[in-house]
């Protein structure tokens, strides 16, 4: 069962996207207060009026800029290549927060997926080299959108690996994680590792891609 605060507002920037709106639909579905960001506002709020229909809860939607400062909680699930801009438009916003940080920086050609260079080390590392006033968490980058989205698969058998340097805030991430259905939150390690597990997700999707699957991870022996 979860720990996670009742009545904390979750935002997700990006949550029109498969990745966001999954999540943001597991966590409205969860009973967790959720407000969809997105470039447009009035997408966000078709979005979310969408969802609030199909699952329940209290979901709204704004442009990204309101729902981070909105957001006890803030997950980033937005572009690679739009990542860094976003967070510096939005440092003020996002000061004192925890931003929990689930891009993958990845590149795809005819061999498929890898994981691109990134200067800070992770994606999750540049959020914290720019957001020096938030409180930077990794986690949630091994979710199938597929299976987050699908309103048909009840639990999705998953963990997620969250990675960060406050206890109190990686416990909370992990609390949010094992809100949902199937998924267990599983502490990974410093902010400093992400980069391993970012870039793990390409590894994963060529198992998908050659067994047609949508597969994540399970750590054993916990």
């Amino acid at each position: 069962m979860s720990d996670f605060p009742p009545g904390a507002i979750v935002s997700v920037l990006g949550g029109t996207g498969p990745q966001g709106r999954g999540l943001a639909r597991r966590f409205a579905a969860a009973g967790i207060p959720v407000v969809i960001g997105s470039r447009s506002a009035d997408r966000a709020s078709d979005v979310a009026t969408a969802l609030a229909e199909e699952v329940g809860g209290t979901v709204s939607g704004a442009d990204n800029a309101t729902a981070a400062g909105q957001g006890d909680v803030v997950v980033v699930a937005v572009p690679w290549d739009g990542h860094a801009d976003l967070l510096r438009d939005l440092n003020g916003q996002l000061a004192g927060k925890v931003v929990v940080d689930c891009v993958n920086p990845l590149g795809f050609d005819k061999q498929g997926a890898y994981a691109l260079p990134v200067e800070e080390g992770s994606a999750a590392m540049q959020a914290r080299a720019i957001l020096s006033e938030s409180t930077v968490v990794g986690a949630f980058h091994h979710v199938s959108a597929v299976l987050l989205e699908d309103p048909t698969v009840v639990e999705i058998d998953t963990d997620v690996l969250v990675l960060g340097d406050d206890r109190e805030a990686t416990d909370l991430v992990q609390a949010l994680a094992s809100s949902i259905p199937g998924v267990r939150g599983v502490y990974g390690g410093r902010l400093r590792n992400c980069h391993q597990v970012e870039a793990l997700t390409a590894n994963l999707i060529s198992v998908n891609r050659r067994y047609r699957a949508h597969a994540g991870i399970r750590v054993t022996d916990l």
